[in-house]
């Protein structure tokens, strides 16, 4: 399973996940306490709200848009591919005012230009996402869009379902509102289960709201109860929340900054094979996605039948498009380990080979192999606050 998600879980996140036990117990009062301290480590805040979502990454999306969106409110949607249009989506059902702000897809969001939006339209909110999975494209600048967003009193919703754990993100240092993540991604959990975290700023925003939401599962303040006042909301996914407990436990143990180097040193191989074989990656340096990569397709050659050829001859899986002409390799969690990326290289390069495409898989081998072995001697990435 090397496809954009959802990807290989760990044994032991897998063994929790075959455990039931009392949701409003003893137990799981002190499972999820232990969730949210681990969570706010990976979110890097040391006062954020954090809240469970019984649903995939966009429940935890709606879960956050739902919450800090009114009604008639402006809301910019910084918008790259797939996901963060349907950030936008989500708003306009919510009967709020959204002005798009369209990004050419291989590139990165321009702070200048969020800023001019900014000035010109007065948003109340502003949605982004840090990696657009459908297109492979990273908006680098971030913080300095978050950090924009905040001098002009507007709040900031991040989508970080595919990057929260495999790169930096600092909820507090960049002042975020709300970060959103699923666990079948980064996390290396399971589908059905992700987490929001709201700001200071945002959590007092949501508490001073006087309408009632449309969302009654979504809602946060009814979310809370179950969360912070070990109370009733609605029957958690008791399973579920151990397995995200189990894959927070590793990852925090492993610790961000070994992480990170881990991600960065798998996909920057897996990238010099890929080209060191002769195939072409689809997004720039400076805005490429490192957790998931996207690949031109040769010409000639149908996506479709190179993805299904992978699959039935060596039992590997990797992603299609959205529209681009491209495929996508995922490279989180328990995906960045050396054998798997071994493996999937000869797949794709054989796979290609047996399609006609002239291809140099030995040199594709030898790249990704030497650079593997540099890395093991490079300067590891700064430390996470241990919060």
């Amino acid at each position: 399973m090397m496809g954009a998600g959802p990807v290989p879980v760990p044994a032991r996140v897998a063994a929790a996940n075959g455990i039931v036990i009392n949701h409003l117990g003893d137990t799981m009062s002190q499972i999820v306490e232990q969730v949210k301290s681990m969570s706010r480590y990976v979110f890097q805040t040391e006062s954020g709200r954090i809240l469970g979502v019984a649903g995939p990454g966009s429940a935890a999306m709606e879960m956050a848009v739902a919450n800090l969106v009114c009604p008639g409110c402006r809301v910019l949607s910084v918008v790259n591919g797939l996901f963060s249009s349907r950030l936008a989506d989500m708003a306009e059902r919510l009967d709020a005012e959204v002005i798009r702000l369209p990004v050419y897809e291989r590139q990165s969001a321009d702070p200048a230009q969020v800023d001019a939006y900014l000035r010109q339209y007065k948003p109340h909110v502003l949605t982004i996402v840090q990696g657009e999975t459908s297109n492979t494209t990273w908006n680098h600048q971030l913080p300095e869009i978050a950090r924009l967003a905040h001098e002009h009193d507007c709040m900031i919703i991040v989508d970080a379902v595919c990057t929260l754990s495999t790169m930096t993100l600092d909820m507090d240092d960049w002042t975020i509102d709300a970060v959103i993540t699923g666990g079948q991604k980064g996390l290396s959990c399971i589908p059905g289960v992700s987490l929001v975290a709201f700001s200071q700023r945002a959590w007092q925003f949501i508490q001073g709201r006087n309408d009632s939401l449309k969302h009654w599962c979504l809602d946060a303040r009814l979310a809370n109860r179950f969360w912070y006042e070990k109370s009733y909301h609605y029957t958690a996914p008791v399973s579920g929340i151990l397995a995200l407990h189990e894959a927070l436990r590793l990852i925090c143990t492993e610790t961000l900054s070994a992480r990170f180097n881990r991600h960065q040193r798998c996909s920057q191989a897996l990238q010099n094979g890929v080209e060191a074989m002769g195939l072409s990656l689809y997004v720039e340096q400076s805005a490429r996605l490192t957790s998931v990569l996207g690949i031109n397709v040769p010409g000639g050659v149908d996506a479709k039948a190179l993805l299904k050829y992978m699959s039935q001859r060596y039992r590997v899986e990797i992603s299609g498009s959205f529209g681009a002409d491209i495929v996508r390799i995922g490279q989180m969690g328990e995906q960045c380990r050396a054998h798997n990326l071994f493996r999937t290289l000869h797949a794709l390069g054989s796979s290609l080979h047996s399609m006609g495409v002239a291809l140099d898989l030995p040199a594709g081998v030898a790249a990704l192999e030497s650079t593997l072995d540099a890395y093991e001697f490079a300067p590891v990435l700064p430390a996470a606050r241990v919060g």
